[in-house]
């Protein structure tokens, strides 16, 4: 299928882009400040941390500055929180446990990795600039302005030719078989905005769909990766929406793993495109297809109205963390709408703070307490939540590992978190996943997929 039109002008990519000279225009100047030259790229490693909890604060970009999608910075890298005032780290709040069951960022510096490479604008690995105001950090105890951004595994390719790419694809397909080797040395090597130009690229060349053709090639599970690829972001969010709400039955798992982790901008264009490209109304959809608390949460999560503001009110945190214990813990049965309201409502870095004071104060992990509260699929919705608050890649790579472990593997999932994620954050989501299950997330991929499915999986994770 063919997306004429898409990406709708004014979509803004995945951070980092666009490559200088494929402007095309998007995003639309002066819509993301870019400050020239930021950070300083000298130096090969980052600052190393301190071993005690998190090193300080890391990017959280002051109010207003909201990177584009690609989950606030901060969320999981080494220094991506503040440190709590007392210098204590979050990985003890003091009189209470640490977060059993879900790991911490890492504390070991990140050498000489991918992420060294400056991006065109300067950032490291594409990540947006953290904004300042007149350059000060919120956080006065973060040490040298911190390098460390999300990073994709995927990058765009320098000098990137549309009509090259297309006429090695249109070889690999040509006459008997299929070069599937030359079509996964090109798919796996460009960043999604320069998928779009040799679509387009192929069609003017050939008068040819080339979804259309590289559908006619290919079959299963290596068909849905090529497609999903080749999908804009957006579109394949929504479609992913689409395709868990259609026929007998609800894929609930994919509509939280989607609504729940994106940012606001995210989740306005999915709602848009779901609006264009299907003729439906996401939220009526949801409605129709989920009810009682879940519902309520989903259709919270699709107005993309969280507060963005990345300063932490700490006096805020300590409130919340008193109305959630007397929503739940504090009394018989269950104000689930107190939870909703705060859940859906506050920026990541506040609902962190905000589990901080709750496990202070009630001795217990809030994670743990929404597991006694709830069940079923509003359980895995605000625990969902609770988990990007904490260290959003740590829940990517759970997602991982369930998706692959024990009989048999979840495809659609396993393709796609690492298409979503390839351009964000999958660099710190292998960090985490060789971190909490003890090998590497491309050895994993390897024993559990074959064929060029699995090659070209490989390549996209960058083993």
């Amino acid at each position: 299928m063919s997306y004429p039109g898409y990406p709708p002008t004014g979509y803004p990519p995945f951070p980092g882009y666009p490559p200088t000279g494929q402007e095309s225009s998007f995003p639309p100047p002066g819509q993301y400040p870019y400050p020239s030259g930021f950070p300083p790229m000298g130096g090969g490693a980052y600052p190393p941390a301190p071993s005690s909890g998190y090193p300080g604060a890391g990017g959280y970009p002051a109010p207003g500055g909201y990177p584009a999608p690609g989950g606030y910075p901060g969320a999981p890298q080494p220094g991506g929180a503040p440190s709590y005032p007392g210098g204590q780290g979050f990985g003890a709040p003091p009189g209470g446990a640490g977060f059993p069951g879900y790991p911490q960022p890492p504390t070991q510096s990140y050498g000489g990795g991918p992420a060294q490479v400056p991006l065109p604008g300067g950032f490291p690995g594409g990540a947006m600039p953290s904004q300042y105001p007149g350059g000060q950090s919120p956080y006065p105890s973060q040490p040298a302005p911190m390098t460390q951004g999300t990073h994709g595994t995927i990058r765009p390719a320098a000098n990137f030719d549309a009509m090259r790419d297309a006429e090695v694809l249109r070889k690999a397909m040509k006459g008997f078989g299929t070069d599937e080797q030359a079509i996964i040395d090109v798919v796996a090597n460009r960043s999604n905005d320069q998928r779009q130009k040799i679509k387009a690229a192929f069609k003017t060349m050939y008068g040819k769909d080339l979804i259309k053709d590289l559908k006619s090639e290919l079959s299963g599970n290596m068909e849905e990766l090529i497609l999903a690829l080749f999908m804009p972001s957006t579109y394949y969010d929504a479609w992913s929406l689409r395709n868990a709400m259609k026929g007998a039955g609800t894929q609930e798992r994919v509509l939280i793993e989607i609504l729940c982790t994106r940012t606001n901008q995210e989740i306005r264009e999915i709602v848009r495109c779901y609006q264009s490209e299907f003729g439906r109304d996401l939220e009526k959809d949801i409605r129709s297809d989920t009810s009682g608390h879940f519902e309520r949460l989903l259709v919270s999560m699709c107005q993309g109205n969280r507060d963005e503001n990345q300063n932490v009110n700490h006096q805020l945190a300590q409130e919340d963390a008193q109305r959630l214990y007397q929503a739940g813990e504090g009394r018989l049965g269950t104000d689930e709408s107190c939870f909703n309201m705060i859940l859906a409502t506050r920026s990541f870095p506040q609902l962190k703070a905000t589990m901080e004071a709750y496990s202070r104060m009630a001795n217990r992990d809030l994670l743990n307490s929404v597991s006694r509260e709830f069940s079923g699929n509003v359980e895995s919705g605000l625990k969902t939540i609770l988990q990007c608050a904490l260290n959003r890649p740590a829940f990517f790579a759970e997602r991982l590992y369930y998706s692959m472990k024990g009989a048999g593997t979840d495809d659609s999932t396993l393709v796609r978190i690492v298409v979503t994620r390839s351009e964000i954050d999958l660099v710190q989501i292998k960090q985490m996943f060789s971190q909490m299950y003890q090998k590497t997330l491309g050895t994993m991929i390897a024993s559990d997929t074959s064929g060029d499915y699995r090659k070209l999986l490989l390549a996209i994770v960058g083993q």
